[in-house]
């Protein structure tokens, strides 16, 4: 068990020495790690954190209230703040826990539940279960994060303030975590240990090991409460004040300095005057003794105070009038003290801390609501009623013997079986209005998610699939869907599958579908490309490349744009991948230039342009998944740059116009755009959700660009879904709004396969387009 904490008071210390404690009789011999996170955060860190603690509390207890209060009225600042503390503890707690490995995490001090929590948002600890013990009785949204598999809170009240702070937490009350030594003990044995008389009324100080707050004015209300009590003044490590309370001379008065007997003094004590509702409130009401809270520090504090107020399980006295007269009163008045005892005792009684412990091993995954990145966020506000971003693939599977039944029980089973493994098929969208799209973790019904279908004899094969992607997928759920359609004619089965565009881009959705349902183990290898520098070494591109994008202005022409209609035209078409290498070498271009020139030749002819310079400016998605320490092949989201790219579309020869498309490509990637694109749109993901959304819907339309082109990396090896090997990989991507084209391309096998989805309100129907992509590269091969 790994246990983090820090050294920050005692406070967080003492709790996570009684979970130690419960562990170590749950778990006899067990090996348990302890972790300050302060430390972890930097050698500078604990002094600091200790020091601006203190400061805060005696001398600008004002600022401590502003914050505080700042967390619970703006939601916006507690989840930036949890983030930045996140983000700053995450990677540094991250090498010492994976170091560790261990079998259970619990924390017992908020900003290592942030560093926990990042480490779950970014896959890590995805099968150790994680807790946090929340030694406050107030919650505050510094303590509660969704990542967290339970949070242990001190009441039913201390459990609804958790919720109000972050809905999306898990919780439970916790017995008081405190070691076994805080207990109920006889009064009258243990003042008789420490030489406090049998029949006095006993006041115990404690303020924590800091010792700070006003401890003398709770020792002269005390001591006027009753001339013959005793006080005893816990001083903690705040040696100053336990020389002032003992030059006093008064020998009703007894200070005291650090002590590791704390249970004795409880044990003694009629009643407990503390500050903060931390480990001393939890200690007292283990012991049963009753607990009064004299004028609460700032922030936690007071808020504490309240809510054990709240709980009947402290009395809060904010000054010192009102102390002394509420000790007056109980000093009088056995009976209510006594009545305040059960109490204490039965709230600590209502569970065993030790089982609590126990039932951490076993806790299952809680996945929290997570804020979109910007760049799938991006293709949930750019969805509009007439045009849904959903992208897809179609699978086309060799001749088999295999009947319909047969292959509807093997995917479902497939799904059943994988599907939980593939965090991108686990999501569903949850999209508020005027709030950041998030996930939500959702449980996979397989046959929810697949339908089959055998194809009748006056059915269209190509019918069939436009009304499958044509339909827009349902959001209620994990929005994927998968169509097997079979074809009893040829023996032939054909997988379609569509996705909404956030939860990955052309790649991931490729990547995944073959993780969900071929036979052969799939490696997470990246395409090859430029390896990742540093920031500020690219940072002369990324100006360069936001110049660019700043002068490249709109498209030459508004061909095939227009106002959108929900109507769709698929079409496909597939060329022997053998071929297009070998034609790519001849002339001198990559595979990509070849299949960007070869759709640039389509367009000429499917537009008939005369003008020699007539051009057509297509957005070109580019993968910035990279293999080492990036974003792997299967990774859920859009990892994406962009080019705007000018396609020579005027009558020219069709080697010319490859080359010509190639050049350009080349051009484009040296002025650094790709970059450029890929940080505005994550700089737009800072913007608040409505504006967002609207420069969403502003940017990717008709104004910038007349059609979509996305050529996908693939692979060459065979692959095999129940035995039947995979043939073909034709991509399905979405259009943009007012923009009536989008193409993809990726090679699988021995097929480059091309997707063709139009508007046939703006453009030709995809048929007439993968006709003129077909021809052209027979010509292309023919003059060869």
């Amino acid at each position: 068990m790994l246990l983090i904490s820090a050294t920050i008071g005692e406070g967080h210390n003492a709790t996570a020495r009684a979970v130690e404690e419960a562990a170590r009789r749950v778990w006899p011999g067990c090996e348990i790690r302890w972790l300050d996170a302060l430390r972890t955060m930097g050698r500078w860190v604990p002094s600091t954190f200790n020091w601006i603690y203190a400061t805060n509390v005696e001398t600008t207890p004002w600022l401590y209230d502003f914050f505080y209060d700042s967390l619970w009225r703006y939601r916006w600042f507690a989840n930036a703040c949890r983030r930045f503390v996140g983000a700053w503890c995450g990677p540094l707690l991250r090498r010492e826990v994976l170091a560790a490995d261990p079998d259970l995490i619990v924390s017992t001090y908020p900003l290592g539940t942030a560093g926990l929590d990042w480490m779950r948002r970014h896959g890590e600890l995805a099968d150790v279960p994680v807790a946090a013990v929340v030694s406050d009785f107030a919650p505050h949204p510094f303590w509660v994060y969704p990542e967290a598999d339970l949070h242990h809170v001190m009441s039913e009240a201390s459990l609804r303030a958790m919720y109000r702070a972050e809905p999306d937490a898990v919780g439970a009350v916790s017995a008081p975590p405190v070691r076994r030594e805080f207990r109920p003990r006889d009064r009258v044995s243990a003042r008789a240990e420490l030489g406090v008389p049998a029949s006095a009324f006993t006041v115990l100080v404690s303020c924590g090991a800091l010792g700070f707050g006003a401890m003398q004015r709770a020792a002269d209300a005390a001591l006027r409460a009753d001339p013959a009590c005793r006080v005893l003044v816990v001083c903690g490590r705040n040696e100053r004040m336990r020389r002032e309370l003992a030059e006093r001379g008064d020998p009703r008065l007894v200070p005291i300095g650090w002590t590791d007997d704390m249970p004795g003094l409880l044990a003694c004590a009629d009643v407990v005057v503390t500050n903060a509702g931390g480990a001393t409130a939890l200690e007292a009401l283990a012991c049963g003794r009753t607990v009064a809270m004299f004028e609460p520090i700032a922030g936690h504090g007071r808020a504490n105070a309240e809510l054990m107020a709240e709980a009947g399980l402290a009395e809060l006295c904010p000054t010192e009038a009102e102390l002394t007269a509420t000790l007056r009163r109980w000093a009088s008045d056995p009976a209510e003290l006594t009545e305040r005892e059960e109490r204490a005792l039965k709230h600590s009684g209502s569970a065993d801390f030790t089982e609590q412990v126990a039932e951490l091993a076993t806790l299952p995954r809680h996945h929290g609501l997570r804020p979109l990145r910007a760049q799938d966020a991006f293709f949930v506000h750019a969805t509009t009623p007439e045009v849904t971003q959903q992208t897809g693939a179609i699978l086309r599977l060799a001749e088999s013997a295999r009947s319909l039944p047969q292959w509807s029980e093997h995917l479902v089973g497939r799904v059943r079986q994988r599907a939980p493994d593939l965090p991108m098929l686990c999501r569903r969208l949850v999209d508020l209005p005027g709030r950041r799209p998030q996930w939500i973790h959702d449980e996979i019904a397989p046959e929810d998610h697949v339908s089959c279908r055998q194809l009748q004899p006056a059915e269209v094969f190509d019918e069939v699939l436009t009304e499958f992607f044509a339909e827009p997928v349902r959001t209620d759920r994990p929005p994927w869907e998968l169509l097997v359609l079979h074809d009893p004619f040829t023996g032939r089965a054909t997988v379609a599958a569509k996705m909404h565009h956030a939860l990955g881009d052309g790649v991931a959705v490729t990547s995944n579908l073959i993780r969900l349902l071929c036979d052969e183990r799939q490696p997470d290898s990246a395409p090859a490309g430029r390896a990742n520098s540093s920031w500020l070494r690219r940072v002369p591109e990324l100006l360069r490349g936001l110049t660019g994008l700043a002068l490249s202005g709109g498209p030459p022409n508004r061909c095939w744009t227009g106002k959108s209609s929900p109507e769709r035209s698929f079409g496909q078409v597939t060329l022997p991948a053998g071929q297009v290498r070998a034609a790519a070498r001849d002339h001198g271009v990559t595979s990509t230039g070849l299949l960007l020139g070869l759709v640039a030749e389509a367009l000429h002819r499917a537009r008939g342009a005369r003008d020699r310079d007539a051009r057509f400016r297509v957005m070109v998605p580019r993968t910035a998944r990279t293999g080492r320490g990036g974003a792997g092949m299967s990774a859920p989201g859009n990892h994406t740059q962009s080019l705007a790219v000018d396609l020579p579309i005027g009558p020219m020869p069709t080697a010319w116009r490859i080359r010509a498309v190639a050049r350009k490509l080349t051009e484009l990637e040296d002025t650094g755009q790709p970059l450029a694109a890929g940080a505005a749109m994550a700089a737009m993901g800072l913007l608040p959700a409505r504006l967002h959304r609207w420069v969403v819907r502003k940017v990717y339309h008709r104004r910038f660009f007349n059609a979509i082109v996305s050529v996908l990396p693939g692979q060459r090896r065979p692959t095999h879904v129940a035995g039947v090997r995979l043939t073909e990989v034709l991509p399905v991507l979405s259009l943009a709004d007012g923009v009536g084209l989008a193409v993809g391309a990726i090679a699988w096998g021995e097929h480059f396969g091309f997707g063709v989805t139009t508007d046939p309100a703006l453009a030709p129907h995809a048929e007439v387009f993968t006709d003129h992509l077909r021809e052209a590269f027979a010509e292309m091969r023919g003059r060869r």
